[in-house]
C-alpha cells in the first residue's frame, strides 16, 4: 500500500545540500529593534528622521548589525540617536513579524520582511529629556506625543505597534506577539477598547488636603472605587479617535445634593457600581472652569470609596453609549489616567485610605482585565 505524499516529502534533504545552498534555502528576514520611552506623563518619544521622503517619524531604535542581538542593537541605537547611554531597557513588550509584501512597505524596496522586537524604555525625568542630543545627519527632532497623536505621525503599521507595545507595558501583560501590526494571541482589554493615555493640562496641579473653601464651587467629582482585592475600577470613554479612561465620577449637576451624591449617581450610571463610605481625599483648584463653560474658579473633588456591587454592563444616558469597565491596580490607573508624579501619589493615598477605613489589601500586581458585562459578585 503506498503512503500519501506530504509536501515535505519533496524537499531536498540537508544532507544532498552544500552548507551555502541550505543557508540561502532558509527564510531570511531583516532584524531590527526600538524602544518606548515615555515622559511623566505618558507620551511617547518619537524621533523624525532625515532621510524619509514621506514625512513620518519613528519609534527610537534602528536595524541590528549582522550577529548583534536585538537588546545589544537597540541600546546601541539609543545612545546614537538619543545620546542616552544608560537607558535601562527593562522587558520585550511586543514582538512583530512583517510580512514582505505589506502596503505600508515602499514600492521598490526589496524588503524581505522584519522581525522586529519593541523593548521598555521606561520613563524620562525632566533631567533625562533635556540631555537628548541628536545626531543632526540623521534626525531632526524629537518630541512627547499623546498616542492618539502619535498613531497620526507614524505610519499606520508602526502606530499599531507603538499601541500594542504600550499598552503591554501599561497593562502588565505578557510580550504581545504581532503579525502585521495585528494580535496573533489573545487580545488584551486595554488593545480591545482602543484605550489611549491621555494627556491632561492640569496633570501637575497640586491635590489640597484641606476642606473646599465655603466660596469655592465643587465642579467636579471623581473617585478611586475599590473592589476587595485592592484593585480599582476604571472606565474607558468610546470615541472616534480611541477610547479615554476615566475614574468614576463626573459633573456635579443642581440636581445633586452633595458632590457624594454626584458620585453615587455617576458610578452606577457609567459603571453600574454600587458604592459605599465615600471619602473625600482632597481637591484640584482648576482656576477657569474653562471645560465647564468658563465658570471661573472652581474644585473637583477626589474621593475614595468601596465597590459593594457590581451590576451588568449598560449604556450611559448621558452619552448613550456603554462604557469599559477595567479592573486595575491603582497604580497601573494612574499611569492611564496621564496625571504623572501628582497621580502616582494621589493613588498611594487612596491606597492607603482603603486599608485604613476598610481594611483592604495593597493590589497585587496584575493584568488589566475587563469586567464581565453580566457584572461581578463581591465577598
Amino acid at each position: 500500500m503506498a503512503s500519501p505524499v506530504s509536501p515535505s516529502d519533496h524537499v531536498t534533504p540537508k544532507a544532498a545540500l552544500s552548507d551555502a545552498q541550505y543557508a540561502a534555502s532558509r527564510h531570511a528576514v531583516w532584524l531590527s529593534a526600538a524602544a518606548i520611552v515615555t515622559d511623566q506623563v505618558g507620551r511617547v518619544l518619537l524621533v523624525k528622521p532625515t532621510y524619509r521622503e514621506d514625512d513620518r517619524w519613528l519609534l527610537p531604535g534602528g536595524a541590528a548589525e549582522p550577529g548583534e542581538h536585538p537588546l545589544n542593537a537597540c541600546r546601541r541605537e539609543i545612545a546614537e540617536e538619543l545620546g542616552l547611554r544608560d537607558l535601562a531597557l527593562q522587558d520585550v513588550l511586543a514582538i512583530h513579524s512583517l510580512s514582505p509584501h505589506h502596503p505600508d512597505i515602499k514600492p521598490g524596496m526589496p524588503c524581505p520582511g522584519e522581525i522586529r522586537y519593541i523593548f521598555d524604555g521606561g520613563t524620562l525625568t525632566p533631567d533625562e529629556v533635556q540631555a537628548i542630543r541628536l545626531p543632526p545627519k540623521e534626525l531632526s527632532e524629537f518630541a512627547f506625543f499623546e498616542t492618539r497623536d502619535a498613531v497620526q505621525r507614524l505610519l499606520p503599521v508602526d502606530g499599531q505597534i507603538m499601541l500594542a507595545a504600550y499598552r503591554s507595558r501599561l497593562g502588565n501583560t505578557a510580550t504581545a506577539h504581532l503579525a502585521d501590526g495585528q494580535h496573533i494571541l489573545d487580545v488584551p482589554a486595554l488593545d480591545s477598547h482602543d484605550v489611549h493615555v491621555r494627556y491632561r493640562p492640569m496633570w501637575d496641579s497640586p491635590l489640597n488636603r484641606t476642606p473646599v473653601p465655603g466660596q469655592l464651587p465643587v465642579q467636579q467629582a471623581w473617585a478611586w472605587c475599590f473592589v476587595p482585592d485592592g484593585r480599582v475600577v476604571l472606565v474607558a470613554d468610546p470615541g472616534p479617535r480611541g477610547s479615554l479612561p476615566m475614574l468614576p465620577g463626573g459633573t456635579v449637576e443642581k440636581a445633586d445634593a452633595t458632590p457624594e451624591d454626584t458620585l453615587h449617581r455617576e458610578a452606577a450610571e457609567e459603571a453600574q457600581l454600587t458604592l459605599t463610605e465615600p471619602v473625600r481625599l482632597g481637591w484640584v483648584l482648576d482656576e477657569t472652569g474653562e471645560v465647564y463653560g468658563g465658570v471661573g474658579p472652581n474644585a473637583r473633588l477626589r474621593l475614595a470609596a468601596r465597590v459593594t456591587a457590581i451590576g451588568p454592563a449598560a449604556v450611559d444616558p448621558a452619552t448613550g453609549r456603554p462604557f469599559a469597565r477595567l479592573l486595575a491596580t491603582p497604580s497601573q490607573a494612574a499611569a492611564l489616567l496621564g496625571w504623572g508624579p501628582p497621580g502616582a501619589r494621589q493613588a498611594q493615598l487612596a491606597v492607603e485610605t482603603a486599608r485604613e477605613r476598610w481594611g483592604l489589601p495593597a493590589a497585587r500586581a496584575a493584568a488589566i482585565e475587563e469586567i464581565p458585562s453580566e457584572g461581578v459578585r463581591l465577598s
